[in-house]
């Protein structure tokens, strides 16, 4: 088995979208990365559905409109210069030694927010380190950052995260809510773990002949429950966004209960075969919630047109996943900005095309289905 091919040095010409990142990555990963990162759960029927619901959904332009606005958005007292944000990616080692410093220095020097993980590949404080010293040497701001949180089985252990994340400069808790039972993913190759668990218990739940499966389970024990996102919200004042969701019902509880923003997904195909695609159900999450927190979108977005989609329905912005790892693995540091820029360029392009100099401007008027 040949040895995956070294990050690239430079960006060729040939590299035009997220897909030829795509395309490109699988040479730069160990066939066991590679399968991790694009697998999904069962069949994958909701994998290729985070795709197929995207391009069901056609784009109605308004004519001579006049173009003078831009792509920034406000987000939680933050500017944007687009609204995308990196997704909250475990084990970045996996693509490239920088990991998720190499992303939050993307993200500085592009203007957008990350989202790192507790399962990173590198300490939170140095993920935030990464961002403030480019941003210093750029003369900016660096990233808006937020930590997504992994309740642990003992909520000392959580707090113990919170706290680090708020020490460090996160500006917001991002709680997800829908993972606590996936399936346990590949053996991590040496150098690369959950650093920021070091000393705390990790369960796994192995099932045998005539005992419990999951159900009664110390797993399932631990699974996400409307009294921990309480605790949580006592236990910090930085902003909580619930990633998770798909029912609108259950989105009107969680504002209730405190957050302060929800980010519609089902954690890239990879928990539950069968859920549906985030952008067939970001609408009624957003007439459910009626504007009173902002709402994201996660899974699926590959091009400039699924972010005008996924706004034009409710979205307020859209997490990238796996396009990050894509060209985390291809060119480092330089390919993931690359990659944002691409699709920053697609998005301004589409919204162009379409008359709609400002986010604002994009409505489910601008949509049609396709065959409907």
């Amino acid at each position: 088995m040949s040895e995956p091919l070294p990050a690239l040095t430079e960006i060729p010409a040939d590299l035009r979208s997220l897909a030829d990142y795509e395309r490109r990555a699988q040479q730069h990963l160990t066939p066991q990365a590679w399968r991790h990162i694009q697998e999904g759960a069962g069949r994958e029927v909701t994998l290729r559905e985070n795709r197929a619901a995207f391009d069901r959904i056609g784009l109605l332009p308004r004519a001579m409109a006049d173009l003078d606005g831009s792509t920034r958005i406000e987000l939680l007292g933050r500017t944007h210069a687009a609204p995308i944000l990196l997704a909250p990616l475990a084990y970045q080692g996996l693509a490239h030694p920088e990991a998720e410093l190499a992303c939050a220095r993307a993200a500085t020097a592009l203007d957008l927010g990350m989202v790192a993980s507790t399962l990173a590949s590198v300490r939170i404080e140095d993920i935030a380190t990464a961002a403030r010293s480019l941003g210093r040497d750029l003369g900016k701001e660096a990233a808006p950052l937020w930590f997504q949180l992994y309740l642990q089985p003992e909520r000392e252990h959580s707090l113990q995260l919170v706290r680090r994340a708020e020490a460090a400069g996160y500006e917001a808790i991002v709680l997800t809510i829908d993972a606590a039972l996936k399936p346990a993913g590949m053996t991590l190759p040496p150098g690369v773990d959950a650093v920021n668990l070091a000393g705390m218990p990790r369960p796994r739940q192995t099932s045998v002949p005539g005992g419990r499966i999951l159900l009664g389970t110390a797993l399932t024990d631990a699974a996400p429950k409307w009294a921990d996102l309480a605790w949580l919200r006592a236990a910090t004042t930085l902003p909580i966004l619930v990633k998770g969701l798909v029912l609108g019902e259950d989105a009107r509880r969680t504002v209730e209960e405190g957050a302060d923003g929800l980010i519609v997904s089902n954690h890239g195909g990879r928990v539950l075969d069968g859920l549906p695609s985030a952008i067939e159900l970001i609408q009624a999450v957003a007439e459910a919630t009626a504007g009173r927190v902002p709402l994201l979108l996660d899974g699926g977005v590959r091009q400039g047109t699924d972010v005008v989609k996924a706004l034009a329905l409710g979205a307020k912005a859209v997490l990238v996943g796996r396009p990050q790892m894509h060209a985390l693995a291809v060119a480092g540091m330089p390919g993931v900005a690359h990659m944002i820029h691409l699709l920053r360029t697609e998005l301004e392009a589409a919204m162009a095309q379409l008359g709609c100099p400002t986010v604002d401007a994009l409505g489910p008027e601008r949509l049609v289905a396709f065959g409907g």
